[in-house]
């Protein structure tokens, strides 16, 4: 009777297992028909280094140890040279147009002496650069060959979370490596990529795979395989891609004219919290806030301020604040765009003329602040002093109190020794008194908002008032 039943019980599992696997995806006939679109890219870079005196001169093992050995002086007083020596990368990328355009990323061939593309059938070819763009990591090239195959290019924004993607490429030089898995989430913000809503997927991406092409189950190419988050340099769950939509532009512009051209506005902004909306009067929490207002730039050509909440743009709505540099960017300079913004709890609508973004884009410059000593402690843990009228110079600012110290409910709110308190409550701060009347006139828990500027940064902190 016992062995019936294990045999019984075994037959099921089997029978689930067999079941369970014909629900798994099959990604074969993906792999067949779109892989040999897939390409190698390796790079030659020479790399000049300064030759360190003394390395040949017998002594280098002791100094490799921590052995104190004196650094000796050039063979008869002459300078070393700087020595070259070459680097070489792997990576990835597909093709785009049988006529040999290939995409990859731009940090895959940034300063590269020399391309070299290897198609699935051996045959290599070398590479000329047609343009690459550092702030999206796209790059456009050009082999010199025809009848290519080539990818079907999808839309990333029919892309659903939870949907199975499928990765090619060459991690750690292995050619022809195929992942998959699904995508974790859509329109991801990482530091410093303010132009690209990434897609996140838990795909297994490794060095070598950047600038392969992210499948869908329908073949298509829905982004490029850029980055990953990692604290040991592999694969840790967390994988993020550029939306092909976003590439198929620049990929456009690179063609055309070898170069990407961007709008810019001249302004900082900053995400909305809880607190932040409901201290300016907003029942939702959308938009992004500017925290500072480049002094003639476009924006402030156009009237808008720091405390500013823009709800639209060129007619799109703004969730999130990683959306209007995206929107902003998009739009060509020198065209004038609606605006519509949220100010002292009313709408408002304005109109901006767009501006170039150049390569270096710093709204603010690095500064220093010194004043007379006006210590302010009190129920928010605050040090302050004013600054002298003569280090506001070229700052366009009126007055600006310095955070001497942070403690207590000042602490928890953001603030630091050093920070700039320029503004409080939606209002351009004018004197010491008016931002010690704000803070007096908080009841216990209630909150304001204060613009700070904290080195190149500026941004809005909630100060709480302590509770009773």
């Amino acid at each position: 009777m016992m062995k019936k039943l294990f045999i019984c019980i075994t037959l099921g599992f089997v029978s689930a297992s067999v079941s369970a696997a014909a629900n798994l995806p099959d990604f074969t006939q993906l792999v067949e028909k779109e892989g040999r679109a897939v390409v190698n890219i390796s790079t030659t870079s020479t790399i000049k280094e300064q030759q360190q005196v003394g390395d040949e001169d017998g002594m280098d093992i002791f100094r490799r140890f921590g052995f104190p050995v004196p650094r000796m002086l050039p063979r008869n007083g002459q300078q070393q040279q700087p020595r070259e020596r070459q680097a070489q990368s792997l990576g990835s990328g597909f093709i785009m147009a049988a006529d040999g355009y290939i995409l990859t990323n731009a940090h895959v061939i940034a300063q590269a002496d020399e391309i070299t593309v290897k198609l699935t059938d051996k045959r290599t070819f070398k590479a000329k650069v047609i343009g690459a763009d550092a702030r999206t990591d796209v790059a456009l090239l050009k082999i010199e060959a025809t009848g290519l195959p080539k990818v079907t290019l999808g839309d990333a924004n029919k892309l659903k979370v939870g949907e199975w993607v499928v990765a090619i490429g060459s991690p750690f030089g292995f050619e022809s490596t195929v992942t998959a898995g699904i995508v974790s989430a859509k329109g991801r913000s990482l530091p410093d990529e303010t132009f690209v809503p990434f897609i996140q997927t838990d795909v297994a991406i490794n060095p070598g795979n950047s600038g392969g092409p992210l499948f869908n189950m329908a073949g298509e190419v829905v982004g490029i395989n850029s980055q990953i988050y990692s604290r040991s340099g592999g694969f840790m769950g967390l994988s993020f891609s550029i939306p092909v939509d976003v590439v198929l532009k620049v990929a456009e512009e690179l063609k055309a004219s070898g170069k990407v051209t961007r709008g810019r506005i001249g302004v900082a902004i900053q995400e909305l919290n809880e607190d932040l909306a409901k201290s300016f009067g907003l029942s939702k929490i959308n938009g992004t806030l500017l925290a500072s207002v480049e002094k003639d730039g476009p924006a402030d050509k156009a009237g808008l301020k720091p405390g500013d909440v823009i709800l639209k743009f060129n007619g799109q709505t703004i969730g999130t604040a990683s959306d209007l540099p995206k929107y902003v960017a998009a739009v060509r300079p020198g065209t004038k765009v609606p605006v519509q913004i949220w100010r002292d709890k009313a709408l408002r609508d304005v109109s901006v003329t767009i501006g170039m973004l150049e390569q270096s884009d710093r709204t603010t410059a690095e500064r220093e602040y010194r004043g007379n000593q006006n210590d302010e402690g009190g129920r928010f843990g605050l040090s302050l002093q004013a600054v002298e009228a003569a280090q506001l110079k070229g700052m366009g600012l009126k007055f600006a109190v310095l955070v001497q110290a942070a403690r207590g409910p000042a602490a928890k709110a953001g603030l630091q020794g050093g920070d700039l308190i320029v503004g409080v409550a939606n209002q351009e701060l004018t004197s010491l008194a008016q931002l010690k009347q704000s803070l007096t006139a908080l009841k216990p828990n209630e909150a304001t908002a204060l613009r700070v500027i904290r080195g190149d940064a500026s941004m809005f902190l909630t100060l709480r008032a302590p509770a009773k």
